[in-house]
């Protein structure tokens, strides 16, 4: 072992290092210690990003199941940010159509750029649309996800009660007789070597 207070070269049954002094019985526990308690990089972010596609979609699945978010919240939770952003839309629309008219009709502005300026609402037409479309599909595609998650979570709960929870006790008396030993093969060969 080398010394980490002088860098001399020391035996490793030595407790005390014999040019400096240093516990040498230290460090050995210390170093012992730190191997055993290794850093685990399965838990960090890094190992997260080198994870396949379908595991973190089994992660993502498990803890959203642990955290109670299921495919028909999921669905709810769809409907209402449509709803949401459809709405914000029409406001978006409407704030921008008064606006633009007040501005075209209270100042000095050319007849090019107030036909620009009285279309400018139709920017709120975007989100409108998307809201629209996520009300969509959340009506009509995710329905059919929460009936296959249905379905599967039947099919599951099906499998799990047709099998038993636990190992069941040993009964001997379900053992039936042989009509023959297991020694009556080694027998056999016996009979037959002795009359030679």
């Amino acid at each position: 072992m080398i010394c980490p207070r002088c860098n001399s070269n020391q035996s490793d049954d030595v407790k005390f290092c014999t040019v400096c002094g240093a516990n040498l019985a230290a460090v050995r526990q210390a170093l012992d210690v730190r191997d055993a308690d290794e850093f685990d990089w399965s838990k960090t972010w890094l190992a997260e990003m080198f994870m396949s596609h379908a595991e973190q979609k089994r992660r993502q699945a498990a803890i959203e199941l642990a955290s109670g978010v299921t495919p028909e919240v999921k669905r709810y939770n769809e409907i209402k940010a449509g709803v949401i952003t459809s709405s914000v839309g029409i406001a978006i629309s409407v704030f921008l159509f008064v606006f633009m008219q007040g501005l075209v009709l209270n100042s000095n502005v050319s007849h090019d750029a107030a036909v620009i300026l009285t279309r400018v609402w139709a920017a709120g037409l975007i989100p409108f649309f998307v809201g629209v479309a996520l009300i969509i599909n959340g009506v009509v595609v995710s329905k059919r996800i929460v009936e296959i998650a249905n379905r599967e979570q039947s099919t599951k709960s099906l499998g799990e009660a047709t099998q038993p929870q636990a190992l069941r006790g040993a009964d001997t008396n379900e053992f039936l007789s042989a009509p023959f030993s297991v020694t009556d093969q080694t027998t056999k060969h016996l009979r037959v070597s002795d009359k030679k």
